[in-house]
């Protein structure tokens, strides 16, 4: 079974966020100390996951964004 990619962004994020939750707790030294380390690992594979993954896609840049479409325009210099 392949774990996507995405849910490595979503458990790093949650790593990190549950971090600084438990620094602002003023949680224990050695608790804070050991999640930064296995955080700072995680986002290294994260990283490594995110820029091997096979995605493709059609979109160029003239296809702006996608979230917001626009259509096809012609870029003109002034």
């Amino acid at each position: 079974m392949k774990i996507s990619v995405m849910s490595y962004v979503v458990v790093a994020t949650f790593l990190l966020v549950t971090l600084s939750i438990m620094v602002a707790m003023d949680m224990p030294l050695n608790l804070v100390f050991y999640l930064t380390c296995l955080g700072q690992v995680f986002v290294v594979v994260m990283a490594y996951k995110v820029l091997q993954d096979k995605y493709d896609t059609d979109k160029t840049f003239e296809d702006f964004y996608e979230d917001h479409p626009i259509g096809k325009q012609k870029i003109t210099l002034l």
